[in-house]
């Protein structure tokens, strides 16, 4: 049999659904990995009790789901004092829940611009260092629970080149890594290979991983079903079979955030198409450049 990407999905695009429900959907699709959006109006997040982690995660077993990923909200380069204190309670859920990884994002403060610009961050170096401090202090923790945490491409950081030069600082902790969300380098105009050069160290060998979406144009971020938009999927996994890239792709729909988006078992289904005609891993080679 052929092999395939391995494709996971985020409950970011659940908002009728029912964890059960979210679980019986991936379920009927033949995927086998979820990421739990995390947050105080969701119904994974930091304060559950151990018997409300116990049924979260006999929920998706019992579908033959797992969990890749709690995707927190923590922001490593905000200057807020409670960020790694944050960051540890997502850890232990995410041990709790039976997950492979903690999601951050960069979060520096940074003026809102238009979604093709780069956020202008007043004192990047002081960014960075942040990041990099919040991720050091974690990592012995996050590797003692058999967690990575990876940092995606996201908000102040959109670029491979940002996140890889937080990562670059913490490179010698394997529990730190990256999420290539392909949406956030290319519409800040950062070409599919530069995202690879500087990415991959920290996505290959299960280090993180790649999440998928679709939009119409680099300006208009507006959700649409994978394959109906413009952002180059086929190009993308393409690369990433050449430079030997095997790990999962998630689906993260945003109708969480934009309720006029299609209901997230339509998303779903646009996905497995979409997925199931791009490149498959093994048929690209693998010697990397």
């Amino acid at each position: 049999m052929s092999a395939r990407w391995r494709l996971a999905v985020s409950t970011l695009g659940a908002v009728e659904e029912s964890l059960a429900d979210v679980a019986a959907l991936l379920a009927r699709h033949g995927i086998d990995a979820v990421e739990l959006r995390t947050a105080d109006d969701a119904p994974v997040h930091v304060g559950l009790t151990a018997r409300e982690r116990a049924e979260v995660r006999a929920t998706f077993a019992d579908a033959g789901v797992g969990v890749l990923t709690v995707a927190s909200r923590v922001k490593v380069a905000s200057p807020d004092p409670g960020t790694t204190a944050s960051l540890r309670r997502h850890l232990e859920l995410t041990a709790d829940l039976g997950g492979r990884y903690v999601r951050v994002f960069p979060g520096a403060p940074a003026a809102p611009v238009a979604p093709d610009e780069l956020p202008p961050v007043a004192d990047v170096e002081a960014a960075d260092t942040r990041a990099a401090e919040v991720l050091a202090a974690t990592a012995a923790q996050a590797a003692d629970l058999g967690v990575g945490v990876l940092v995606e491409t996201h908000d102040s950081h959109p670029r491979g080149r940002d996140v890889a030069r937080v990562l670059d600082r913490v490179a010698d902790h394997p529990s730190v890594g990256a999420i290539w969300d392909l949406l956030h380098p290319w519409r800040v105009g950062e070409a599919l290979e530069e995202s690879a050069d500087h990415l991959l160290p920290y996505l290959l060998d299960d280090r993180g991983y790649v999440q998928i979406k679709d939009v119409p144009s680099r300006q208009d971020t507006t959700p649409v079903l994978q394959g109906a938009g413009a952002l180059p999927l086929d190009p993308a996994l393409a690369l990433l079979a050449g430079r030997g890239y095997r790990g999962p792709l998630s689906l993260e729909w945003e109708r969480h955030w934009r309720r006029d988006a299609a209901p997230l078992a339509d998303a779903v289904s646009a996905a497995v198409t979409a997925v199931a005609a791009a490149p498959p891993p093994h048929e690209a080679p693998t010697t990397r450049r």
